[in-house]
């Protein structure tokens, strides 16, 4: 019962925000929503929480059959939740995130004129990721997969008079489309193959073989849509256009995570498929290092913070690839917290500057939100993984995960994860001494956020200090025995024993070359601004590079969008209009025409119609004669 209240009090959230706002009155209808769907989710909320004790305690997982779903044919899914290990920490995180974001935005769309369709399309949103992850076969999780598709379409395109708002949420949709469709055909061929889509089933018959390496490509395709990894990562910045909470829930705990939960779930697949842990090692090593290189030089605080997350979720990815899904998972709870409170924070801040978001027009404003200041100094030193942040927790463990395993792209995916962790510790520090340090642009109105921001923002820090410290000693990370995963996830149990043994220059490396990068910002930043102009000058094609974030939109737009665009019209103008259509309108120009000629027989004058019956009378009588003579009764 539980588990069931959890995922269907979003929906009924959702309903009912959203009925209330076309019946009510508009300023009862807003209030209702803000305060109903937030009241629901911290419901939602508590309802995880005991799930997840019990699982814990118990350490009992169980398919809750629903109702019978589809069948058609040989093929039938029932609606089944999987409760386990991993379903239980996703809850966590989907509840908790959500519910504190449902409250921040009771602040912070207050001025908005949709504050009702806003929060019904948040709770929307939370029902669909819930969905996905408590699905026990394949279809179902497809269902929330698109689900989540469609609520982040309706909430990066939430401010709809926006071309800019529209351009992203389009752009969004159809780039995840392309990662989506890898999904479709993964679906298909699990079926063909083991003919049933439920998890267990499909992960007990798996063997080793060219269909199963298929397969998990396929899969993991799909997952670079979601998860916005490099070729398929163009999305995520644009996605910014959305209000901030839409950021912080969709675009850094939740959705773009999605793709790692796939790939965890599928671990029994993973494990048989050498060829694809490696082709998720390298994409995710490589993304971790070049949303890292792009996020150094922009200027807009969401997107520097976007593509940190892109950086992130590489992390996960290639600690999947290196069988470390547990690794994976420990280091996407984490950052769901301190991500958030990032995006929460930067919210915060636009609040403050009157939706001002260029970090240079910022400056010397920490002394006017000081509670903002210290809580993006929180959620910055775990995404640089200082201890005891979270991030230090997690971070590190894939690391040294990737440092200790035998797999053949391990090492390069460490050293990438070093160059990353050093660039991420120096984009961060150069955000806030920009923003909140160095010259002041004359912001005097600028003011601290009201109280239903800042308590989300408490709560959110508090996670990112405690839950690597809890998450390390509840997961088990350096053991095999034991595991917390051990009912919901595969993977190496000698990789999680030789993390113990990890030697302690691996383990203080990503600390040390952070502390370097701070330093290094704080020269940039604030002892000698003259640098940065200096060193972008004398590598002007890698500053332009990073800055045109290695121009993949401007390739995209040649390659692929500027074709098709000149295909379509062809097909409009030459083949639909000049040839498809050229018939039926042919046709109806020649009966406009001959029905014109016609009209023209209606004179109106009496004569004429004379006229006419006698030449019809005429004509008559002539067929008549010539018929009667024909069957010979006239000569």
């Amino acid at each position: 019962m539980l588990l069931k209240l959890t995922i269907f009090l979003p929906l009924f959230g959702f309903l009912f925000a959203g009925i209330f706002s076309r019946i009510a009155d508009k300023k009862f209808a807003d209030k209702f929503a803000q305060y109903f769907t937030s009241a629901l989710l911290l419901t939602s909320a508590i309802c995880a929480t005991l799930v997840f004790i019990d699982i814990h305690q118990n350490k009992i997982s169980r398919n809750i059959n629903l109702i019978g779903w589809i069948s058609s044919g040989d093929f039938s899914a029932n609606w089944s939740l999987q409760l386990d290990s991993l379903t239980a920490i996703m809850l966590i995180i989907v509840t908790y995130v959500s519910s504190l974001v449902h409250i921040y935005s009771i602040g912070y769309m207050h001025e908005d004129k949709s504050i009702a369709r806003f929060m019904s399309y948040l709770s929307l949103f939370t029902f669909f990721m819930l969905a996905l992850v408590t699905a026990n076969n394949f279809l179902q999780l497809f269902f929330g997969w698109e689900g989540v598709g469609v609520a982040s379409y309706l909430l990066i395109g939430f401010w709809f008079k926006k071309q800019s708002a529209n351009a992203a949420a389009i752009k969004a949709f159809i780039t995840n489309r392309v990662g989506d469709f890898g999904l479709i055909l993964a679906i298909a061929l699990i079926y063909l193959t083991f003919g049933t889509v439920e998890y267990s089933t499909v992960f007990a018959a798996a063997s080793a073989g060219s269909t199963i390496d298929a397969i998990c490509i396929l899969l993991f395709i799909g997952a670079m849509g979601k998860s916005a990894q490099i070729g398929l990562h163009v999305w995520l910045a644009d996605a910014m256009e959305g209000p901030t909470p839409v950021s912080a829930l969709i675009h850094a705990a939740t959705m773009v995570t999605a793709g790692v939960f796939l790939v965890v779930r599928c671990s029994p697949l993973f494990e048989l498929s050498p060829i694809a842990l490696n082709i998720v090692t390298l994409v995710g090593a490589t993304t971790a290092l070049f949303a890292a290189t792009i996020a150094l030089t922009q200027n807009d605080i969401k997107k520097i913070i976007a593509y940190s997350t892109c950086s992130q979720l590489g992390y996960m990815f290639f600690a999947c690839g290196v069988s470390a899904h547990s690794a994976a998972i420990f280091h996407l709870a984490t950052h769901a917290f301190f991500k958030s409170l990032l995006f929460l924070g930067a919210g915060s801040v636009i609040h403050a500057m009157h939706h001002e978001q260029d970090i240079r027009k910022m400056g010397g404003i920490w002394k006017k939100i000081p509670i903002t200041y210290a809580m993006m100094w929180i959620g910055s030193l775990a995404l640089a993984g200082f201890p005891p942040f979270a991030g230090f927790y997690s971070k590190d463990v894939i690391l040294e995960a990737a440092f200790m395993a035998h797999a053949p792209y391990a090492k390069l995916a460490y050293a990438m994860g070093i160059t990353a962790a050093f660039l991420t510790a120096f984009y961060s520090w150069r955000l806030i001494f920009i923003a909140f340090h160095g010259k002041s642009h004359g912001h005097h109105e600028a003011h601290e956020s009201p109280l239903s921001m800042l308590i989300p923002l408490f709560v959110l820090a508090a996670g990112s200090v405690l839950a690597g410290i809890l998450g390390y000693h509840l997961f088990h990370m350096v053991s095999a025995e034991g595991s917390f995963f051990a009912d919901s996830i595969l993977e190496k149990s000698e990789l999680l024993a030789e993390i113990h043994h990890t030697p302690l220059l691996v383990k203080i490396l990503p600390l040390l070359v952070g502390t370097a990068a701070i330093a290094l910002a704080y020269l940039f930043y604030i002892k000698n601004t003259e640098l940065p102009k200096k060193l972008a000058q004398t590598a002007r094609p890698l500053y332009k590079l990073s800055l045109n974030k290695w121009y993949f939109d401007e390739i995209y737009e040649a390659a692929l969008v500027r074709p098709t665009k000149r295909l379509g019209n062809f097909l409009w103008r030459i083949a639909d209009v000049g040839s498809v259509d050229a018939i039926p309108n042919g046709i109806a120009t020649f009966c406009q025409i001959l029905a014109a000629r016609v009209s023209r027989l209606q004179t109106g004058y009496i004569y004429n119609y004379s006229f006419w019956m006698v030449i019809g009378v005429i004509g008559i009588s002539f067929f008549l004669l010539s018929s009667l003579k024909q069957i010979g009764v006239v000569n």
